[in-house]
C-alpha cells in the first residue's frame, strides 16, 4: 500500500503561483507514474498533469497547458506541481495519485490510478 502525502496548498490571490509537493514516506516513488488531479467544489476530480516513470515525460490537460509544470526529484522522493497564473477556477482540493508500477504511461482518468493522497486545499481569492 502506497500512502501519498500532498503539501503546499494555501490561500493565494488570482495570478499568483504555488508549488505543490507529493511524497510517500518510506516508499520509493521513482518507479511510479504520478498524476495530479484537482477537484473543484461540487465537481468531479479532473486530471491535469502527469509525469511518467518510464522516461520522465510529462503530459497536461488542455485546460492547464502553459500554466502548470510537473517535475520529480527522485533523490528527494518528491513530485512537484508548479502552478502559475492561478485562477478562481483552480480553487479546490488537489491530489496526487500513482498508477501501479507496471503501468508507465500518463493518463488523466481517475480509474487508471490506484493510490491517492488525502489532498491539499488551494483557495484562490482576492
Amino acid at each position: 500500500q502506497v500512502q501519498l502525502v500532498e503539501s503546499g496548498g494555501g490561500l493565494v490571490p488570482p495570478g499568483g503561483s504555488l508549488r505543490l509537493s507529493c511524497t510517500a514516506p518510506g516508499f520509493n516513488l521513482d518507479q511510479y507514474t504520478i498524476g495530479w488531479f484537482r477537484q473543484a467544489p461540487g465537481l468531479e476530480r479532473e486530471g491535469v498533469a502527469c509525469i511518467s516513470a518510464r522516461d520522465g515525460s510529462t503530459a497536461y490537460s488542455d485546460s492547464v497547458k502553459g500554466r502548470f509544470t510537473v517535475s520529480r526529484d527522485n533523490a528527494k522522493n518528491l513530485i512537484y506541481l508548479e502552478i502559475h497564473g492561478l485562477e478562481f477556477e483552480d480553487t479546490g482540493v488537489w491530489y496526487c495519485a500513482t498508477r501501479l508500477p507496471q503501468f508507465k504511461d500518463c493518463k488523466f482518468r481517475e480509474h487508471h490510478y490506484d493510490y491517492w493522497g488525502q489532498g491539499t486545499q488551494v483557495t484562490v481569492s482576492a
